[in-house]
Parts: structure tokens; C-alpha cells; sequence
């Protein structure tokens, strides 16, 4: 569903081809806030136009590229657009973290280990967190505020992320993971 709903509000946007779409997905850091199988892309564009929810416009012939379909969206698309967003902002399903099961039982093996995987992870979320910065930085003047909000939102939530595994790894380092009756750091 996020990929119908990214090419339909993007096509809101502007009219585009299948490429096009991906390289406005990939600038704004689309595949970083949902799972967006890219590969997928044009499987949807092709099911969106099937089903009449996009219409193609235009066929730009060359003789050495493959040709581009320009798509617009329908007043079908539309209705359906909207049908998928508040879908979604009504949507509220828990949260499971890939780490969450991992850290429940990673007091049983070397600690050391633990504490290597986590240095490398606190370094790339790191990278996350000021590139998610930056993203909201450089698009500031060129989407409106409820792109801002999500860029923000992702901002945010991968510092937060950023924070828990720096009081995680602290623990860590400390060889504080089996330890009973004795309640987290949380000015850390």
C-alpha cells in the first residue's frame, strides 16, 4: 500500500514517468521512512493504470533509451489517494524493533560481542541521525510543511533511537546486562 500511495501523491504533484518517480522517492529519502521495494515500482504504476486509479499521457520515443511513459492521475486516483491516507493516519500498530527479542536474551552470550555490534551500530545510527538532519535541512524550501513534519518526525526518531543505544551500549560496557533490581540510567 505505501508504494501506491507514494506514486499517487507524487503523480498529485507533478505528472512523471516510472523513473522519474524513483528518483523523487530516492532525493527525499522515501525508502528511509516506509518499506519501499523499489523493484516493485513499476509493477504498481503498471496495476495503478490497469485498475483506471492513473492514466498514461504520453509516450516519449527515443532511439537510444527505452521509451517513458508520462502518467497523470485519474479523479479515480485521487479518491483512492485519500482513501489510503487516512487509512494509514488511523492505522495504529505496535512497534517491534528488530533488536527487541535479540536484546531480551543477549545476557546469555559474550557480552564482548554484544559490545562490538553496537559500537557499529551507535556509528552508522549516528550517520542516520545528522543525514536525517540534513534531508529536512535541504528540503525546507521546497516541500511543504507536511513533508517537513515527516522529515523532521524521522529526524527525531532516529535520535531518540541514537540515545537508547548509547544507554544500551553504557550497560554494555559496563557488564551491567545481568544485573536485577537496579533501574536504567536515564539521564544518560
Amino acid at each position: 500500500m505505501s508504494m501506491k500511495l507514494a506514486i499517487l501523491g507524487l503523480l498529485l504533484e507533478r505528472n512523471m514517468h516510472p523513473y522519474e518517480i524513483t528518483l523523487v522517492m530516492k532525493e527525499r529519502s522515501m525508502d528511509r521512512i516506509t518499506k519501499l521495494q523499489m523493484g516493485s515500482l513499476y509493477y504498481a504504476v503498471d496495476k495503478l493504470a490497469q485498475d483506471g486509479y492513473i492514466e498514461a499521457l504520453e509516450i516519449i520515443r527515443s532511439s537510444d533509451r527505452p521509451d517513458k511513459t508520462i502518467y497523470a492521475i485519474t479523479e479515480q486516483g485521487k479518491a483512492l489517494f485519500e482513501q489510503l491516507i487516512l487509512q494509514q493516519i488511523k492505522k495504529n500498530e505496535p512497534f517491534y524493533h528488530p533488536m527487541y527479542m535479540a536484546l531480551a536474551m543477549s545476557r546469555h552470550i559474550d557480552q564482548s560481542k554484544v559490545e562490538k555490534l553496537l559500537e557499529e551500530r551507535l556509528r552508522e545510527t549516528e550517520h542516520q541521525v545528522n543525514l536525517a538532519y540534513q534531508v529536512y535541512e535541504e528540503h525546507i524550501s521546497i516541500v511543504p510543511r507536511s513533508a517537513l513534519h515527516l522529515m523532521y518526525g524521522t529526524y527525531e526518531h532516529t535520535l531518540t533511537e541514537l540515545k537508547w543505544l548509547q544507554r544500551l551500549y553504557d550497560d554494555v560496557v559496563a557488564r551491567k546486562l545481568k544485573d536485577i533490581g537496579t533501574p536504567l540510567n536515564l539521564e544518560a
